[in-house]
């Protein structure tokens, strides 16, 4: 009895074996029948799970016990479920639909909603936008949301960029968005972040977040999206959303990209030193004096110094990333590290970026859940010289790199001395190193069904050192000899917040749907600064790290700053039977910015949207997927003037008395206890349109914005002891319309994606107060009735010519001008040409329309994708050319030299060459500035999976990609998209001695396990 029991149990045994060894194999297939690979196939309830490959196959080992469910997910496609009640014989066919477009869920603030249900205007970045070579993620915003105008600062790697989100409100104050990073509300003020010792571009605060990290981007624009932001939605909001890990999908993946830049065009400067010769005897004669040169001399000079030629470079750029994404039913985990260094394309400057997150959730009942949201990042640049663009195409080519002894040249020999900027790319120290750390940890209970409180709590803290040396042997560092000039700063910010919301939501008889969020929220700010420096030093082998060792020390400075906002928040979503969406929201901030009897303001907003394509009369219109009307209306704020505006204040003054020198203090500001917010009130209106089975998707926008209570100086009673005071006065208006399609030519086999955006915004000055009409800046003005960004100057018709009665002519000096020089339109008709009267708006920095259009096409294993961004009607006041263009001899020119007045040449575009001619704002020297750009082209290829399973690799893909491959543009200067006072919303449009862009190739891999 004994053996037949041994040998049953033995049987079992063996059955039992190989019953556990059993799989459950299967394919996943469209409605079409064509296979999808990449989906992801969960055993429901464990975390067990497996991804399809090339074939849309996939394997995964049975359990013991029947039935059990598959849940089979991939963006795109509706979520499936199978149920298996025995073990199949044959594989298990899988079907999924298309995802219906109103069932994408999207961020919003203080929670997520369908596309359905949206009542605002929001858009989606896609994520092709983030899989460039950018070191920051707002870059990725160029071309990529309708409504969004990017435009990069500078070349610098890591600088930052502007962003206007359906135009600039505020003429003062700040017009950047709002970013929420993960529920963490950070505005992106380079003030906030820098130390202010660096002399070059900044170096931008959102570049600690690395942009592989993210994983959707979404901009809210209207006021029904933004109110919820209350003081801080004026410009915008922009969510980002960071990876998350996923229950039963346990991937590690490895990104890498390698590759070099090059500028992306050059300015025509004269190269040859015997041209410019001719050029600097031509201004002297012109100006009275005998040539500089002899024609013996001028046979003898060389070919001349290419001076953009010796400064700019063939640079690397790379980035390397590890992740660790997956989890259980209980506990998910998102982990990364990141390392992107990208060489400047002018020599001897960088951006470096070392970076790790940690995303984790973790349910700790069915009703508690937790998480944590962090990252860490240590950003370093070398700077750029502010001038030194400048220095490159001034310097004349008849100065040598380096002197007969091999030293740098320490200037140009002329009247006008200019130091030698490749000597000071090469020695000036000028890095800039930010260490941040972002933080937001989260609570949340649900209560009851729908009712869930949630509780958040996050920290920013960034920690900025600045070092500069110039050293002695360089001209900007030579005021005495021996000498250098050391300075370092260093700034400390941080931030931190609680947020306490509580949201329900319920169904009440299938057909009416509640969602009601309210919150009270608390944010606090402070940062302290400190700058010190010396100079004449005995040595230049201590740099900054001594300032000791200079005996002469300049003056230290150092400063504390604070603010806080205290704000309590409410929205209500209400739909019936999913036709008929209200949405009510409402914020109250307090801040500290503003005066005492002020500090309050209220931002309401109301939206209703109409899903006319679930009405009775069209539910037999097969073409039409989806029909939804938008409406909203709302009111949002601006804070961004920064601290103690509304206080008086008092600034030290050194004076002396008695022989003797003693600090004391002085008012410098008179108290405004009613400054107050300024205040946009916003009306939308929007289509959102999909037809053929959601194969065409249109979004149709239209919006008016207007500005009330701008935060301006207002010139005041000097009785009072000070010429200004800043006042809410004046108004600004912004209306537009938006348009973003996104079609699907192509699908199975052969896939072909579209998505095209493309924006209208008319920007103009309403009122400035006080009877006041307009503000003058430099090249720019803000004048009531046109748009901000607007040039101011003389219009140009040409040359005096010899013969011309220039005495009878409207001129500027009528006794020195003579034929060559340039003519002005005499507008008002006086018969000469004044300042006051004769000045005009001669172009305007905003485009008339902008745009981008992105194609993504794949075939098997391949994929493409190219991506076109550009602007229309936008003008640039080029002052490098007005530079280049002086003629003066002192300087390099313009190749624009070859074609000036002379009396054998008397051309009608280029002046004639004077040594001292004053540099007037002419309409000549503002250009056209529109431009389409090739932005991005990949190419990339999946390997066969026969390939990647001999290494055990779910996918393994090679990529190569270009970036700003090509522009088309009329524009002379280095690049059309170029502003060089950074965030300026006045001074907006200008371009001198910017950091140019550049273009880039680079290969990449990318491997998961």
């Amino acid at each position: 009895m004994k053996k037949y029991l041994y040998i049953f149990m033995f049987l079992a045994l063996i059955f039992t074996s190989a019953r556990a060894q059993e799989f459950v194999k299967g394919v996943v297939k469209d409605a079409a029948g064509q296979t999808i690979p990449g989906a992801t196939v969960i055993l429901k309830g464990t975390s067990k799970y497996a991804s399809t490959d090339i074939d849309g196959k996939f394997s995964i080992a049975a359990p013991k016990d029947f039935p059990f469910t598959f849940q089979v997910t991939i963006t795109g496609y509706e979520k499936h479920e199978v149920d298996i009640y025995e073990l199949p014989s044959e594989p298990v066919e899988i079907t999924l639909k298309t995802a219906n477009v109103l069932d994408e869920v999207v961020v919003i603030g203080y929670g997520s909603q369908k596309k359905g249900d949206l009542t605002g205007s929001v858009s989606s970045v896609p994520q092709l936008a983030l899989k460039q070579p950018i070191s920051s993620f707002d870059r990725a915003l160029q071309g990529a949301a309708a409504g969004v105008q990017v435009t990069q600062v500078s070349g610098q790697p890591g600088a930052a960029v502007s962003i206007r989100i359906r135009g600039g409100n505020s003429i003062t104050g700040g017009n950047e968005p709002l970013y929420v990073i993960d529920g963490f509300p950070v505005y992106n003020s380079n003030a906030d972040a820098s130390a202010g010792v660096t002399a070059g571009p900044s170096i931008n605060a959102l570049a600690s977040l690395n942009p592989s990290d993210i994983e959707s981007i979404e901009v809210l624009k209207d006021a029904s999206a933004t109110a919820i932001y209350g003081s801080r939605g004026a410009n915008g909001v922009v969510l980002i959303t960071t990876k998350k890990g996923k229950a039963g999908q346990n991937t590690f993946t490895y990104d890498a990209y390698y590759g070099t830049q090059s500028v992306l065009k050059r300015v025509d400067v004269l190269t040859s030193a015997k041209d410019w010769a001719l050029l600097k005897n031509d201004a002297r004669v012109n100006s009275g004096k005998a040539p500089y040169y002899t024609e013996d001399q001028i046979r003898k000079l060389g070919e001349g110094t290419d001076w953009q030629g010796a400064a700019f470079r063939s640079a690397p750029i790379q980035n390397h990333q590890l992740s660790f994404t997956g989890g259980d039913d209980r506990t998910r985990y998102a982990i990364s590290g990141n390392y992107f260094k990208q060489e400047g394309i002018l020599r001897n400057t960088d951006f470096e970026r070392y970076s790790g997150r940690v995303n984790l959730d973790r349910d700790i009942s069915s009703g508690f859940k937790i998480g944590v949201n962090l990252t860490a990042s240590k950003i370093s640049a070398q700077v750029a010289n502010a001038g030194i663009v400048n220095g490159l195409l001034a310097m004349p080519p008849t100065v040598n790199i380096r002197d007969v002894n091999g030293k740098y040249t320490y200037q140009s020999e002329f009247e006008t001395p200019l130091g030698n900027p490749i000597a000071t790319l090469e020695k000036e120290v000028n890095k800039t190193t930010t260490y941040r750390f972002l933080a937001n940890t989260y609570g949340e209970y649900t209560f009851l069904e729908g009712l869930v409180g949630k509780v958040s709590f996050g920290t920013d803290i960034i920690n900025n050192k600045q070092n500069r040396y110039v050293p002695s042997d360089i001209y900007q560092g030579a005021n005495s000899n021996p000498t250098g000039k050391a300075s370092v700063g260093s700034k400390f910010a941080s931030t931190w917040l609680n947020e306490n919301t509580l949201s329900y939501s319920k169904t009440f008889s299938n057909k009416h749907v509640l969602n009601v969020v309210i919150g009270y929220t608390q944010q606090a700010f402070k940062s302290e600064s400190a700058i010190a420096g010396s100079e004449a030093f005995v040595t230049d082998q201590l740099a900054y790290n001594d300032l000791a060792s200079g005996s002469v020390y300049s003056q230290p400075s150092s400063g504390s700053t604070a603010w806080a906002l205290n704000s309590y928040l409410g929205r209500i979503n209400y739909s019936i039977d999913q036709k008929y969406i209200f949405t009510v929201s409402g914020r109250a901030d307090g801040s500290s910015r503003f005066g005492k009897d002020n500090k309050w303001g209220y931002f309401p907003s109301a939206a209703f949207a109409w899903n006319i394509s679930r009405e009775s009369f069209l539910s037999n219109v097969e073409a039409i997927s989806n029909l939804k009307l938008r409406l909203s209306a709302g009111v949002t704020g601006n804070q961004e003037i920064g601290q103690y505006l509304s206080l008086a204040t008092l600034n030290s003054a050194t004076y002396f008395f008695g022989g003797q020198t003693y600090i004391g203090f002085a008012p410098n500001r008179i108290a405004n206890p009613d400054l107050g917010w300024e205040t946009t009130r916003q009306y939308d209106g929007g289509i959102d349109l999909s037809l053929l089975k959601n194969r065409i998707n249109f979004v149709f926008d239209a919006y008016y914005k207007k500005t009330t209570n701008l935060l301006l100086n207002v010139p005041i009673p000097y009785t009072t002891g000070q010429s200004t005071a800043l006042q809410n006065y004046g108004s600004v208006e912004n209306k537009g319309i938006e348009l973003g399609i996104n079609t699907t030519n192509f699908s199975g086999p052969f896939s072909w994606n579209t998505n095209f955006v493309f924006s209208i915004n008319r920007n103009k000055v309403l009122t400035l107060g006080d009877g006041a009409n307009y503000i003058i800046s430099g090249a720019n003005i803000a004048q009531v009735g046109k748009p901000l960004g607007s040039f101011y100057g003389y219009k140009t018709n040409g040359l005096f010519q010899t013969g011309d009665d220039i005495a009878s002519l409207p001129t500027i000096n009528p006794a020195t001008t003579k034929p060559g020089d340039r003519r002005y339109v005499d507008i008002n008709g006086d018969g000469k040409i004044t300042q006051a009267d004769d000045r005009t708006i001669i172009g305007n920095a905003q485009p008339k329309f902008q745009g981008g259009i992105t194609n993504t096409l794949s075939y098997l294993n391949f994929d493409l994708s190219f991506f076109f961004q550009g602007t229309y009607g936008n003008k640039l006041f080029n002052q490098n050319k007005q530079q280049l263009e002086l003629l003066t001899g002192q300087q390099n020119a313009s190749t624009a030299a070859y074609d000036r007045w002379t009396t054998t040449n008397p051309g009608n575009e280029v002046q004639r060459a004077f040594e001292d001619p004053a540099a007037v704002n002419t309409s000549r020297y503002v250009e056209n500035a529109s431009f389409l750009r090739l932005k991005n082209l990949t190419i990339g290829y999946n390997l066969p999976k026969r390939v990647t399973s001999k290494i055990h690799a779910s996918n393994i893909k090679i990529y190569m990609s270009a970036q700003n491959l090509y522009t088309w543009t009329k524009y002379t200067g280095f690049d059309p998209e170029v502003s060089r006072n950074e965030q300026s919303t006045l001074n907006q449009g200008i371009d001198y001695s910017i950091y140019p862009s550049s273009k880039s190739f680079l290969g990449g891999l990318s491997i998961s396990f």
